[in-house]
């Protein structure tokens, strides 16, 4: 008896010692790959902003360029059929099939993107196969995120999901800068040099990004969860339609709280093509902005992702929401106020709107997303929910330079950005607190 009573003892740390790991793994992971697959999947939209307007559409004023930023929403077209097919890969073979499968198609793509001939070269095939390439980034990126997210959530220790969940979309974020900052060196290069080749060289580096990021997904372990649902057999056949039966009113509630992510195309890719064509400002100036204020968001996400793992997930994801809405509209006078040497204030509004407001949200929902469904269906609930709305902020980009035009109306574009992050803050507020509901227990008591 007095044998029976100490044997199990010394497996107690030892199991948690694993657990802890095994998350740290998770998270590591998470934050290496979602780097690398964002890295691949941002250099596009600099390019759009900077360079593919007179190689690939070769349009009079402003419809061409037009067209090149709407190479950046194509791909969020496809990226709620690629949350379709990796959540149901993700939801019934495991969340590390799909996440390999995802690096190795964008990184394909995106590889092919800087080897395909300009317009002069091929004529009408040179849009066409960068379409072609944007639509296959958007499908796996509608994977990418939502199964690194599931799997960091579901590996976490019960009191700091938020936390350990975090370095997913803090990866993200460092593939943002990774995306603007490989460029701002290719421009102090004199001459022709960047419309030449100089941009294809980000996409050709790529072929390291996948093979770096397929090492350290190889490493991964299925979580605890997900595998006592298959054990059980608690998976779902078709994880799509079971979503849809039992929760589609909080799917709606997730694509709008995403909308607040078109802050991502708005700062990245409109306002740089829109301070350097239309105020004047340098291409390396407004690249450092974007790189700086990106890398307060990388320092910053983690402390948002810990504080609401002390005081939940809504007052930091709606505090985020307040700030941007009062922030965007101010960013944009900003900057249509300045000109070159003489452009202190919109460095500071930029880092403000970006490094904190943008931040307190955008460290949230990859934690807060995933939580409001259970095992069985998170990959595909997160991954479906998420991608239908982001197809809006795709486009946001063009949707910016169509209500811009010719008339300067960047207060007409500040009104569609809060507008629309407006209404992530209404979802917010109508959707339950999750931060300390056990992670077993996650999604199981409502389903609407």
């Amino acid at each position: 008896m007095s044998s029976s009573s100490v044997t199990p003892a010394p497996a107690a740390p030892a199991s948690v010692a694993a657990q802890l790991k095994n998350a740290r793994n998770a998270a590591t992971s998470g934050f290496v790959g979602t780097t690398l697959e964002y890295y691949d999947f941002y250099i596009f939209a600099t390019a759009a902003a900077l360079y593919l307007q007179p190689l690939f559409f070769p349009g009079e004023g402003a419809a061409g360029q037009i067209f090149a930023l709407a190479t950046v929403g194509v791909s969020y077209v496809t990226r709620p059929l690629g949350a379709i097919m990796w959540g149901w890969l993700g939801d019934v073979l495991g969340r590390k099939t799909a996440l390999m499968a995802c690096i190795v198609l964008m990184g394909v793509a995106t590889f092919l993107i800087g080897v395909i001939p300009t317009y002069a070269a091929i004529g009408i095939w040179a849009p066409i196969l960068i379409v072609l390439m944007r639509l296959l980034q958007g499908l796996s990126a509608g994977g990418e995120s939502p199964g690194s997210a599931s799997l960091s959530m579901e590996t976490a220790p019960e009191h700091r999901r938020g936390f350990y969940t975090s370095w997913t979309i803090a990866g993200a974020t460092a593939g943002l800068v990774l995306s603007s900052a490989i460029f701002i060196p290719l421009n102090l290069i004199p001459g022709d040099f960047m419309m030449d080749f100089g941009w294809r060289i980000p996409f050709l580096l790529s072929i390291l990004v996948t093979v770096v990021t397929v090492y350290m997904r190889s490493r991964l372990q299925e979580p605890e969860v997900f595998e006592e649902a298959k054990e059980h057999h608690e998976t779902v056949k078709v994880p799509l339609f079971h979503l849809l039966k039992h929760y589609p009113l909080t799917m709606i509630r997730i694509a709008g709280m995403a909308l607040f992510i078109l802050m991502v195309g708005l700062f990245s890719t409109f306002s740089l093509y829109y301070g350097v064509d239309v105020v004047g400002i340098s291409r390396a100036e407004m690249l450092a902005l974007i790189t700086v204020s990106n890398l307060g968001t990388l320092v910053l996400i983690p402390v948002a992702g810990h504080l609401s793992d002390r005081v939940g997930r809504k007052p930091v994801f709606i505090t985020g929401c307040v700030g941007m809405i009062v922030l965007t509209p101010t960013y944009f006078w900003a900057l249509s106020s300045a000109s070159p040497g003489s452009t202190l204030l919109v460095w500071i509004v930029g880092i403000l709107l970006i490094s904190f407001a943008y931040t307190a949200s955008n460290a949230i929902y990859p934690v807060f997303f995933p939580e409001q469904f259970p095992a069985q269906v998170r990959y595909s609930g997160m991954a479906v929910s998420l991608m239908a709305g982001l197809v809006l902020a795709g486009f946001s980009p063009a949707i910016a330079q169509a209500i811009n035009g010719e008339a300067n109306n960047w207060f007409g574009v500040s009104m569609f950005a809060a507008g629309c992050i407006l209404v992530s803050l209404i979802c917010a507020v109508l959707t339950p607190e999750t931060a300390k509901i056990p992670t077993a227990e996650l999604g199981q008591r409502r389903a609407r």
